[in-house]
């Protein structure tokens, strides 16, 4: 296969009342693509990207730099960036103003389906061939696989092992939901000694992360399967009883107002400078820690998983959190250079390098060794993967909109005292029953 070149310019889309940004990503606005963006206009193929994860952006100006190197000028690549829950709203503003982008990250099965006539067949890419078993399902309509897993992705309670330690926590010995109390309980008693503004610094000013720390109960009820969860019509919350078992720890040794929490404060300010000892978040935080202090998540980085089906059965959550589709609706030659983008960023030495290097992706490709992986805890996730030894992301699996509109103002209000969990669970099911 030829594999052209091509300059990839980074830019973020402005949607009216979006607010663009999670993560290091920040948010700027630039004016919108114009209709030659996805198209070719004196010899050059122009691939607009539609990316969903701000998180990631410099280190997609690096990738981006290391393939301008290679350019002949016959290509670019525009990345438009909208995240903070907000880009599923922009990608659909996109395709009704007829600026569909080339290339989109989509986040779950119910966003591949909405798009799922404009989408590739990705049998035939490359990359394809090079899956772990399983991870294609969640980007597959009807049999047919419409995206390629972007990265592998984990999540649970982040913490830092130097705080654990100095307070004499050993995490192995972490093996049931009482063992976590227990040394919650041991941090808060040593709160001050410590320098600990709280034991957790949970993003309740986040509505994704309450939507991904939902998932620890749900997965198990939908039998940790994205398709299942996908296919549900009623949601039980045949395991609320755990979830609210854990609402009440963190809410009880958290960051108050814990509503003002959101992830620049939690993860950039408190819990890279060991001001809390614990966060719900996943390895998406490696590119952050590592802007900040190169050496936390080497040193001082660990996830402990959740026991979301009961005292003694604790989980990470583990998948891909986008899958990359292109758009066969646009002109061939776009088409054919956005296959070939996204061979060149999977399969070639430089993206292969990128993935494990800056990006610190998991792949959620085979051919890899843990130790490929920088980071101790990416390591560990993917191994655990290989085993077989995760539960799957079906908080991407919600009815469109459930999470935003529902899940997380109801749950805001139990986290305030403004209802009881009764109505919450009440509540969320009735409408996840509707919006099905």
């Amino acid at each position: 296969m030829k594999i052209r070149s091509s300059i990839l310019w980074l830019s973020l889309l402005t949607v009216p009342t979006l607010l663009a940004g999670c993560g290091t990503g920040g948010s700027e606005s630039s004016s919108a693509p114009t209709d030659s963006d996805s198209g070719v206009e004196g010899g050059v193929v122009t691939i607009d990207f539609f990316n969903q994860k701000p998180e990631i952006t410099a280190q997609l100006e690096e990738l981006a730099a290391m393939y301008e190197e290679q350019s002949d000028g016959n290509t670019e690549v525009t990345i438009t960036t909208v995240g903070s829950g907000e880009g599923s709203a922009a990608l659909q503003a996109r395709f009704s103003s007829g600026e569909e982008p080339a290339m989109m990250m989509l986040g779950g099965l119910p966003e591949v389906e909405r798009y799922s006539d404009s989408l590739l067949d990705v049998t035939d890419l490359e990359v394809s061939d090079t899956i772990i078993d399983g991870m294609l399902e969640g980007g597959t309509i009807d049999d047919v696989p419409l995206g390629v897993p972007l990265n592998i992705e984990g999540f649970g309670w982040m913490y830092n092992r130097e705080i654990f330690e100095e307070a004499g926590i050993d995490p192995e010995a972490i093996k049931s939901y009482d063992d976590f109390a227990e040394a919650v309980d041991t941090l808060e008693s040593q709160k001050e000694a410590l320098g600990l503004e709280a034991v957790f610094g949970f993003s309740g000013g986040e509505n994704y992360i309450v939507n991904q720390f939902s998932a620890n109960f749900t997965s198990p009820e939908f039998n940790d399967s994205i398709i299942e969860s996908y296919e549900a019509t009623e949601l039980d919350w045949t395991y609320g009883d755990q979830m609210k078992k854990y609402t009440d720890l963190f809410n009880e040794h958290n960051v108050q107002p814990i509503l003002t929490v959101d992830y620049s404060r939690s993860v950039e300010e408190m819990f890279v400078n060991d001001k809390v000892a614990m966060v719900h978040q996943g390895i998406w935080i490696v590119p952050t820690l590592n802007d900040i202090d190169p050496a936390f998540a080497k040193e001082k980085l660990g996830l402990l998983p959740v026991y979301g089906e009961n005292d003694t059965e604790g989980k990470i959550i583990a998948g891909a959190p986008f899958y990359v589709g292109i758009n066969k609706n646009l002109d061939e030659a776009v088409v054919e250079e956005s296959k070939n983008f996204l061979d060149w960023m999977y399969l070639s030495d430089e993206g292969r390098e990128m993935i494990v290097g800056d990006l610190a992706f998991v792949p959620a490709q085979e051919g890899y060794e843990p130790s490929d992986i920088k980071d101790p805890v990416s390591s560990e996730l993917y191994q655990a993967l290989l085993d077989g030894e995760t539960g799957a992301m079906t908080h991407k699996q919600y009815p469109d909109g459930w999470f935003q509109q529902v899940l997380y103002p109801e749950y805001q209000k139990y986290l305030t005292g403004e209802q009881s969990w009764e109505d919450f669970e009440n509540n969320t099911a009735e409408a996840f029953k509707e919006m099905r």
